[in-house]
């Protein structure tokens, strides 16, 4: 199961192209929300989450997690004790973990880029502590995948459909998706 984490102030597009591009893949993914059922991204746009985070588990077959950025998205996840344990539990159990935009600056402060190549948004390099800053828009080592913004949104997903399934299913989504 891949787990997407939404708070409110999430970016939206980084939220749904990313589950759209998985889902395609046919990769089962699931919205989690953080505080409410519903969750409203940055630009007003409402979200039913598929779980409340009262009934997500670490015990559960976690293949992936997922955070979009956006603010005060990126905050409202990085406050969040569900969220924090879910990464605690994807860092040390080597699960993939994925952050765009703003969000990877959440897996800065954890310790989890020291050493590692990553991008962000820009302004957002110096909470990447420890990571060897790129200037890819998407960026993979390790278990970690990190972007840049809402733009490279469907070049995340697809990175994420690389790690999980195949490149071969990648290049077919993005071909079927009429992507450059």
């Amino acid at each position: 199961m891949i787990y997407m984490f939404l708070a409110d102030g999430f970016e939206e597009i980084e939220a749904i192209a990313t589950a759209d591009v998985i889902l395609r893949a046919g990769l089962e993914l699931k919205t989690v929300g953080i505080g409410a059922d519903v969750i409203t991204g940055a630009h007003g746009i409402k979200i039913e989450s598929d779980l409340s985070e009262n009934r997500v588990s670490t015990d559960d077959d976690i293949s992936a997690v997922i955070l979009p950025g956006g603010m005060p998205g990126t905050i409202n996840l990085k406050n969040s004790v569900v969220v924090n344990n879910f990464l605690d539990f994807a860092y040390k159990n080597d699960i993939l973990i994925c952050a765009i935009c703003a969000a990877p600056s959440i897996l800065g402060s954890l310790g989890y880029l020291n050493g590692k190549k990553a991008v962000c948004f820009p302004g957002f390099e110096d909470e990447l502590k420890g990571a060897i800053i790129q200037k890819d828009l998407v960026c993979k080592d390790a278990n970690i995948i990190t972007a840049k913004g809402a733009g490279v949104a469907i070049d995340f997903g697809l990175e994420i459909v690389k790690a999980l399934d195949s490149e071969e299913k990648a290049i077919s989504i993005k071909e079927s998706m009429q992507c450059k």
